[in-house]
């Protein structure tokens, strides 16, 4: 590799490696605020915490390098030219092809960073972050076992101990349910269990009372008992399973027959391909963010009045090839036969970025166009020569 090309590498690369940790922490506190209220609510350890925004962390990278990528693109290459370096570069004989060439190096190498996370990291790590979301759903003593809080574990439930033994025993229970419309009913217990049998978690309440309020009729009833059987699966969401998802599949998973990998999934045959082949085209688009920032901040040329301009037009950029690709994602849904489609962002981009990256190496007459009648040809105004 030439030592120009290494030098503008390790530009890219330093910067890159910057930008990639601010956003992912603005990414990732914003993500672990959310889960740190919903955990930490839930009676969860701050161990747990620490597990779910790593998991957490995978997916965030993927979202970030294409923004990065292109943020590093844009700053190395507006330095580069405002201190000069790029027109020595050209002054030298470089074309903006041959200037390019580390920027598509520096493309290949993010996009083979985004190739693992997409095929490797990102399903393993979504699938367990929902395997440990199902167990904690599953978990009786994080979500019921807390003294002296009234707590909501699901709506129009509420529940209160006041005071749990060593035992196991728990004191002076409450439990309102109001999941019926028009039908309120409330046990009270001096003592209560948990106790779990085939069909799941049961609160056995001992010595207790039942009140049953039915509004339309205005009538209250109660019943002594001296042990009641309640099924708290529902309340606590012992149904919450691992649910089979594209996202959490992996590659070669996808690759199967997408009939069988839809019915499994339960979803249409189109998610299934565009969720495959969303993972190879990932890749491309951290290239294609990359061109596109170095091609239209070469073409615009230095200026005294900065490279805002030119910032803009390359965000315009992109924002077109992202509505490229929210136009897609419909029909590739509803017809798994437009697979290719997937591809068309990336294409699209690409060849924005070509065809900048080629007005750039015109001559720059061409570029700028001819002159007009006033145009400086070596004569003045009055006919004469301009002198030397």
């Amino acid at each position: 590799m030439a030592r120009f090309d290494r030098y503008m590498l390790s530009q890219l690369m330093v910067l890159f490696g910057f930008f990639s940790l601010v956003l992912v922490s603005v990414y990732w506190v914003n993500r672990a605020v959310v889960l740190f209220d919903r955990l930490i609510a839930d009676g969860q350890s701050a161990g747990v915490f620490l597990e779910f925004t790593a998991l957490s962390l995978p997916n965030v990278i993927r979202m970030v390098l294409p923004m990065a990528a292109f943020a590093a693109t844009v700053y190395v290459t507006n330095r580069l030219s405002s201190e000069s370096e790029l027109t020595v570069m050209q002054a030298t004989g470089f074309s903006p092809w041959r200037l390019a060439r580390p920027v598509l190096i520096f493309g290949l190498i993010v996009g083979a960073m985004m190739a693992a996370l997409t095929h490797f990291l990102v399903p393993a790590s979504l699938d367990r972050f929902e395997q440990r979301e199902a167990e904690i759903a599953e978990s009786v003593t994080a979500r019921l076992l807390r003294e002296g809080t009234f707590l909501n574990p699901t709506r129009g439930v509420t529940f209160y101990i006041r005071d749990i033994t060593p035992e196991g025993e728990l004191q002076d229970v409450f439990l309102s349910d109001r999941r019926t419309e028009g039908r309120d009913v409330t046990y009270s217990a001096q003592t209560a269990y948990l106790i779990r049998d085939d069909s799941g978690p049961k609160l056995v309440m001992i010595d207790g009372l039942a009140q049953t309020y039915v509004q339309a009729e205005q009538r209250l009833s109660t019943t002594v008992f001296s042990d009641f059987s309640y099924d708290v699966g529902d309340m606590i969401g012992s149904d919450a399973g691992v649910n089979p998802n594209v996202r959490h599949m992996g590659t070669g998973a996808l690759m199967g027959p997408r009939a069988e990998v839809a019915a499994y999934a339960n979803t249409s045959e189109g998610r299934v391909m565009e969720e495959l082949h969303g993972r190879f085209n990932q890749p491309i688009l951290c290239v294609v963010a990359s061109l596109i920032g170095f091609a239209t901040l070469l073409a615009g040329g230095f200026s005294r009045f900065g490279v805002g301009r030119q910032i803009i037009g390359a965000i315009f950029l992109l924002v077109i090839v992202q509505l490229v690709q929210g136009a897609v994602t419909d029909p590739l849904r509803g017809n798994a036969a437009l697979w290719p489609l997937v591809y068309l962002p990336s294409a699209v981009g690409l060849a924005m970025a070509l065809a900048i990256l080629g007005w750039a190496a015109r001559p720059v007459g061409l570029r700028r166009g001819r002159k007009g009648p006033d145009r400086d040809d070596g004569q003045d105004r009055d006919g004469g020569e301009v002198p030397a």
